[in-house]
């Protein structure tokens, strides 16, 4: 990121900081264990207000974001902010594989080991990378968090829930 904008790492550190202490982005860090597995290790950011992003991005109508290519990541910050609005984890992270499994959200909840899958679709369905997910962070329960209007069980810890406030992207 420095790189492209023309300034140090340290510089780009410090403006990292400074929009994170003013809640404009959220960066999540990479759940990690001492695992066999190689993980991703850089950490994911979202600006955290939607309507920021979708000005940032140009987009100053409903149909410019219905097309956009930036829907999905949109849907995506929204989605990270909802859920852990209601949740209100201590503490957040993401889980990546190099291998491309990977998981939104990974928290503890009252004892539990909670997962986030997140995505802009209409039918919900279970992926391999929440297999994974499951298995390597023994998760107690995962959602499927999507705009779609059904709570669906997936499977036994896996249920498919509408996003709060969905109708906005």
């Amino acid at each position: 990121m420095s790189n492209s904008l023309g300034i140090s790492a340290s510089s780009a550190r410090n403006y990292m900081d400074a929009l994170e202490q003013t809640y404009m982005v959220r960066r999540l860090q990479p759940w990690h264990t001492n695992s066999s597995k190689r993980l991703i290790k850089s950490p994911k950011v979202y600006i955290r207000d939607s309507g920021l992003l979708h000005s940032l991005a140009g987009i100053t109508n409903m149909k410019q974001l219905w097309t956009h290519p930036q829907l999905g990541a949109s849907w995506e910050g929204f989605a990270v902010e909802e859920v852990l609005a209601v949740f209100k984890p201590r503490e957040a992270w993401f889980y990546a594989t190099q291998n491309g499994a990977e998981l939104d959200l990974f928290f503890l909840h009252n004892g539990k080991r909670i997962g986030v899958e997140i995505k802009r679709t209409a039918v919900p369905g279970i992926t391999r990378s929440m297999h994974v997910a499951l298995e390597d962070l023994a998760l107690d329960k995962l959602y499927f968090v999507y705009p779609g209007e059904l709570r669906v069980k997936l499977a036994a810890k896996v249920e498919a829930r509408l996003c709060a406030n969905s109708g906005v992207p």
